[in-house]
């Protein structure tokens, strides 16, 4: 079976930066501030990438929801070895409001677009950490799906995936169709080096509106305040376990 694969790449704040909260309290600082693709969207990519190496894909399609810099980012998928991007542009106004419930929205209407039988995603990002994309996707699409991939399979028509769980590992074998969700140990994503970069600027990026696809965007959450977390406060050392005993007592912890 010839897999044509949907992969979701996400353009966060770099993981490197010092999140800074806007002075209003609506949302973080943005503006002059490096960006790049989601590292679980990264993993995503390379996966797809050594499934076409082995080749079990005939298509990997890199899609990525938000302002014109997302494209970017699809750049970047390219040059790890995707064939094309798809970028929906979404104003920067209506992107603050973008939560997972749009999104899938969007993968679940693009996968029917192009006929895709894999879609697979990042587990998380690490800007908002919702951990919801990949769920929502397979229950719009009625795809059974593999979430927390350290390690993926193909047989026949089905994946053999190996999950984190919190108790250890789970194998579980899932029908194609389905959605996947990458986690930290699934691969080593590659870089990309300067030939595949100059290549990746021949690519195809065809750009959609959420409306071409029949998305509404209207969110049905709203964000009354973002605060920073309190500062930790220095520890204080003790001398003895009587002392420990008595300075938890003298704070009301036991």
């Amino acid at each position: 079976m010839s897999l044509r694969v949907l992969v979701g790449v996400k353009r966060v704040i770099d993981y490197a930066v010092k999140v800074r909260v806007k002075p209003d309290k609506t949302g973080v600082v943005t503006d002059g501030v490096k960006h790049s693709m989601n590292p679980f969207c990264e993993i995503a990519v390379e996966e797809a990438v050594r499934m076409k190496e082995k080749k079990l894909v005939s298509e990997i399609i890199a899609v990525s929801c938000g302002p014109q810099q997302c494209q970017e980012t699809l750049r970047t998928a390219l040059a790890m070895g995707v064939d094309r991007g798809i970028h929906v542009d979404v104003p920067a106004k209506d992107y603050e409001n973008l939560g997972p419930f749009q999104v899938s929205k969007i993968l679940a209407a693009l996968v029917k677009k192009e006929n895709v039988n894999l879609v697979v995603l990042g587990k998380q990002a690490i800007d908002d950490d919702c951990n919801q994309t990949g769920q929502m996707t397979a229950a719009l699409l009625d795809w059974p799906q593999g979430t927390f991939a350290s390690e993926v399979i193909m047989e026949n028509d089905k994946l053999k995936v190996t999950r984190e769980i919190d108790g250890g590992l789970e194998t579980i074998s899932i029908q194609l169709p389905a959605v996947v969700t990458t986690d930290l140990r699934l691969n080593e994503p590659r870089y990309a080096t300067l030939p595949n970069i100059m290549k990746a600027k021949k690519k195809k990026i065809e750009a959609v509106k959420p409306s071409e696809l029949g998305v509404d965007l209207a969110s049905r959450l709203q964000i009354l305040s973002v605060e920073e977390p309190p500062q930790r406060q220095a520890g204080v050392k003790v001398e003895s376990v009587e002392d420990l005993v008595a300075k938890l007592k003298e704070t009301g912890r036991i």
